[in-house]
Parts: C-alpha cells; structure tokens; sequence
C-alpha cells in the first residue's frame, strides 16, 4: 500500500529530461517533502504523481494499481468522449481544475476517450484562481469533485421529488456539507454563491484544500499550496490538512521553498538529483 513512482522518466523537450530514472515511495500517513534546486523538476514530478502528466517513461502506482486504472477503478462512472487540448504555461504544460470529469486519458487505451471521478491522488498548486472555472458559482465547483457513490447517498436521503438527486448539484453540495469540511476550514455559506474573482486568494485555497479532500484520495500532493498566503492562513490550513491526513492515513507530497515549513510539516525529504 503506496504511492509509487518507478523509474520516472520526463521531457518538455525531446532529449533534455528534467526527469531521469525517478523513484519514490511514498506510505500511507507519510509527509514527503521533495527538495531541489528551482527548474529541476518538483511541479514535474508532482504533475506526473498526481496522473497530470504521463511520463515518458516509468510508471506510477497508486497502492499497486497504475494512476489512472486506480481512477477507473474507484469512479464507478462510465467513460465519456472529449476534445483535447494540451495547453501551455511558460512551455509547461497547465494542470487543469480537479472537477469530476477533467479529460484524462482512459486506461483502456481508447482513443478519444476520457476518464470521469475524482482521481485516487489529488493535486493542490499554488495559484487557486487557476483552479476554478471562473463562470461557475463555487458551490458548484465544490459539488463537482464529490464521489459519484457520496453523492448517491446524498441524493438518496434527500426524497423522491429531487429530480435524479444522486447526479444533481445539489445534493453533491449536501455531500459536501455532511464531510464538515466547510467548518474546518472556515469557508463562510455565503460564500458558496459567489465566484471565484469575488474572493481572495486565501479563501480559495480553503476551496481548493476542501475539493481535492473531499474526492476522498488517498493521497494528496501540494505544490507550494500556501505560498502565497501569510503565516497565520498558512499554519490554521496545514494544521487541518495534517490532522486530516492522520485521521485518513493518507500520504501526503508536499514541495515548499520555506525550510521552516519544511520542518514542521515533512517527515521525511526526498532530493532530486
């Protein structure tokens, strides 16, 4: 039971790896702080742990099962077509939001096709207003990461005039509600109807923290997740998220240019070379 990367190969460029011969285990409850000079790789890695990326070479596991067939796997939802575009920021390519249909490729091999559910290992990065679709209400945003099978048992209790209550946003928002995460990260009820250039960037962190939890991974990956917030924010969010990852037993990745940070958070450091 791990988070496995084996032999992890990747490029940007053909011939110029930023990834060479990569492996790292990461166990459940474990806090893995990875470490390297800027450029060398860290958002890269995280990307490709987190099924973002496909590497060149090498593959992930997520407790034994390749990323993206443990995604198939845990959904529950069928396969549906998309379109595709590999879009690029500063020639890498842009993590997308964590909705429960983001367009990755489907481990049967299929072409044209797109895997829908939560992933098995979440990404948080460290832009939050780059996380949400800017036309949608956050409430919303929130409902689309809830797991088809929670918000089955949201739509299940909620009575028979729900109009498909399982598949319906509001009852994934009543799923959400039911986790408490709200409360424990201090996103405000009002806030769940406005949209995203309505809040600061610390209130949609607290977004951001809550829908990848509430996908219910078994392990989460955090590039620079509160590098832009002050000390106070960043402290109340990493204790909840700690306290969860202990309660869970989930793993946790994390890349952060603070050593004092670093040391409170990370039992462990893996250097890349």
């Amino acid at each position: 039971m791990s988070l496995e990367a084996r032999d992890i190969s990747f490029s940007y460029v053909p011939g110029r790896p930023i990834l060479h011969d990569v492996d790292l285990v990461v166990d459940p409850g474990e806090r893995v702080a990875l470490t390297a000079p800027s450029g060398r790789g860290k958002t890269t890695l995280c990307r490709v742990l987190s099924g973002y990326l496909r590497p060149d070479a090498g593959t992930v596991l997520v407790d034994g099962i390749e990323v993206s067939r443990a995604r198939a796997a845990r959904s529950g939802v069928p396969v549906v077509r998309t379109r595709s575009a590999r879009a690029t920021r500063d020639g890498v390519p842009a993590a997308r939001a964590q909705g429960a249909c983001d367009g990755v490729p489907a481990a049967s091999g299929s072409r044209g096709s797109r895997l829908c559910g939560p992933r098995p290992v979440q990404l948080i990065w460290q832009h939050p207003e780059q996380a949400f679709d800017p036309l949608l209400r956050l409430g919303r945003s929130l409902a689309e990461g809830v797991p088809p099978q929670a918000s089955a048992r949201a739509g299940a209790s909620s009575g028979a005039g729900s109009l498909g209550a399982a598949r319906s946003a509001a009852a994934r928002l009543d799923a959400v509600r039911e986790t408490g995460l709200l409360e424990r990260f201090g996103i405000r009820g009002a806030w769940l109807d406005r949209f995203p250039h309505e809040l600061s960037g610390g209130e949609l962190m607290r977004f951001c923290i809550v829908r990848a939890l509430i996908a219910e991974p078994r392990y989460l990956v955090c590039d620079e997740m509160t590098a832009m917030l002050d000390a106070v924010t960043q402290a109340e969010l990493w204790r909840e998220v700690i306290a969860i990852a202990s309660e869970r037993s989930m793993g946790i990745v994390l890349v952060s240019h603070s050593p004092a940070l670093v040391d409170r958070v990370a039992t462990r450091l893996f250097r890349l070379i």
